[in-house]
């Protein structure tokens, strides 16, 4: 039996009524969906946030950590490379000796090449920055490129004629397009092509430029192969130090570190593209620079003391018995008389008394009074005194070197020698 009309909208509600509940819950609905929606999206981009924060913790922590022991390491390598040089020059002439020398200094040089490495991933390392032009730079590279990727590899360039000059430091830029080669060549086993090319950039938000590339303008140098290339988890892991796909005692990881802290450190940025079977391309975004600012090839020798007449009267500020030791050593055989002073403070003490110097040579990282520190105290007793600020790493701000001339660690007898030719020529043509 049929209720009555006014009962059902007694119990139900009217149409309308019932429309609306309807509407309203499929609103609710879907306002949940939304919101559960927006918070998967918030929770996936925490996680991705807190991934990269954690990732840039731990490879800064690396990094401190290895800008410490490649320092350590600097120092070291300076003893024992300039103890082994000053060796080789006063032992006979017996081959087996010979031999085992050279075998000797190859190795230290091979570890002072790892710690160049470890300490441009670390961006740490010292850089001296100058306009350089590719057009010039990697043509002078190309016979030892060759020999280093071997005749089943062909290279070809192609640069811009009006590309810009970059602003780098030649000697670390050569080494990172040796361990870019290196790497394609390992990536070739059955041979192929080798590209490198430059063209001038400008960097304005596009979807192929680093996202951490400030606008601006650039050279891209890119280098790439036609090699086996990488899949997505490989590439992800690329420039993790010490991360190799190659065998046990073919690498150490620290190719493509080396190349990207080279990289940033010089402003710039690097990414990679790859894909498995298809090769694989570094493109390198460094800073340009201008036209006048680069500087003529100087082909002046380098001037060495070799007698007590011509040699100078040198201060040696070093808190390492041992680095100064062996410096003193290298002095002496240049011809230069040398006083050791063990911290700033000494050597401090030892200018109130003593004026007849011709160059003081400090280390930068010292307890108490740093290298740096001296050197600004020095120039204001002594404005005429040349003063050399040696460093195992860029502990020393590139904005706060007064002008003060700086010796990277480990450094040969012929490093030495340049350095105090020029840090004395301004000197000498003073008086």
């Amino acid at each position: 039996m049929r209720a009555p009309d006014g009962k059902i909208t007694r119990w139900f509600g009217t149409a309308t009524e019932i429309t609306d509940l309807v509407e309203a819950r499929d609103t609710l609905r879907r306002s949940n969906d939304e919101l559960e929606r927006l918070v998967g999206e918030r929770t996936r981009e925490r996680e991705i946030v807190l991934k990269q924060l954690h990732e840039s913790q731990k490879m800064e922590s690396i990094g401190q950590l290895t800008g410490g022991v490649a320092h350590d390491f600097n120092n070291l390598l300076a003893v024992i490379l300039g103890s082994l040089s000053l060796l080789k020059k006063s032992l006979p002439d017996d081959p087996r000796i010979s031999r085992l020398l050279e075998g000797a200094i190859q190795g230290a040089e091979r570890g002072a090449t790892l710690t160049k490495r470890l300490l441009a991933f670390a961006r740490r390392q010292e850089l001296q920055l100058e306009a350089v032009e590719m057009q010039k730079l990697i043509p002078d590279l190309l016979d030892f490129l060759r020999q280093s990727v071997g005749p089943n590899i062909s290279i070809e360039v192609d640069i811009s004629p009006e590309v810009h000059p970059v602003k780098i430091d030649a000697n670390q830029f050569e080494l990172a397009l040796m361990n870019l080669a290196v790497n394609a060549r390992d990536a070739m086993p059955k041979g192929g092509v080798l590209t490198i090319s430059c063209r001038d950039e400008t960097a304005a938000g596009q979807n192929d430029v680093p996202k951490e590339l400030p606008r601006g303008d650039y050279v891209r140098i890119s280098v790439a192969d036609t090699g086996v290339g990488m899949n997505e988890s490989t590439l992800a892991k690329a420039l993790e130090p010490f991360f190799t796909t190659k065998g046990i005692g073919k690498g150490t990881g620290l190719g493509l570190s080396m190349v990207h802290g080279l990289t940033v450190q010089s402003g710039g940025a690097m990414h990679i593209t790859s894909k498995p079977g298809k090769g694989t391309a570094v493109h390198l975004w460094l800073p340009r620079a201008r036209r006048e600012d680069v500087r003529p090839v100087s082909e002046q020798p380098i001037i060495v003391a070799q007698d007590g007449s011509r040699g100078l009267r040198i201060l040696l500020v070093d808190d390492d018995p041992l680095v100064s030791m062996n410096t003193a050593y290298i002095l002496m055989d240049l011809g230069h008389s040398v006083l050791e002073a063990p911290s700033g403070a000494h050597a401090l003490r030892v200018l109130e008394t003593d004026s007849q110097f011709d160059v003081v040579i400090t280390d930068y990282a010292m307890p108490g009074m740093t290298g740096l520190d001296l050197a600004t105290q020095i120039s204001q007793i002594r404005p005429l005194m040349p003063i050399i600020i040696a460093t195992g790493y860029a502990e020393l701000p590139l904005n706060a070197t007064f002008g003060f001339p700086r010796l990277s660690k480990p450094y040969t007898q012929h490093q030495l020698a340049e350095a105090l030719e020029n840090a004395a020529r301004p000197r000498a043509a003073a008086k």
